[in-house]
């Protein structure tokens, strides 16, 4: 039963940090820009980016594992169109990985912080793929009742497979 629900656990990383790295990275740019903080703290950026790809390629694979589960009750379609949102999603969150891994590198150089523009510019981009990748999931589950192939397949365990914790344990 542990296992069921992995990919409704790991996508809450990805979406989370798509809406802070827009004001994470806008931050760090303005105080890289004005000489508040060094160009060295881009990397705080850069490394919070480099964990919404990671998270948000691992959500990708378990929802694929997943699929099978739920295609029987959603149908193909509804799941195909949240999967190529979620696909745009993280190549366009690998896009702005580059482009900060690209403004770090020029960190010492004026288009460091050109590039750290854009690359925050991109956040915004990630934020709204995001939204759109939730939109689709938070249908598949609260409109075509995906969530019901896990009810269904909980039922079918029985009740002699699930453990009622007892107050003395």
């Amino acid at each position: 039963m542990q296992s069921l629900l992995f990919h409704p656990k790991l996508v809450h990383l990805p979406m989370a940090l798509a809406i802070l790295m827009p004001l994470v990275a806008f931050g760090l740019w303005l105080a890289w820009r004005r000489g508040w903080l060094p160009a060295r703290t881009w990397l705080v950026a850069t490394a919070l980016q480099a964990i919404l790809v990671g998270s948000g390629v691992l959500s990708l694979r378990s929802g694929e594992a997943e699929e099978e589960t739920v295609e029987g009750i959603v149908g193909e379609a509804a799941i195909e169109a949240h999967e190529e949102a979620a696909e745009l999603f993280v190549w366009a969150s690998g896009g702005v990985l580059a482009l900060m891994g690209v403004a770090w590198a020029l960190s010492s150089r004026r288009a460091g912080t050109a590039t750290a523009l854009a690359a925050s510019l991109g956040t915004l981009v990630v934020f709204v793929l995001g939204y759109r990748t939730g939109q689709a999931g938070g249908e598949l589950v609260y409109r075509h009742g995906a969530a019901q192939a896990y009810v269904d397949a909980a039922a079918t365990m029985g009740p002699s497979s699930v453990r009622v914790r007892d107050d003395d344990d």
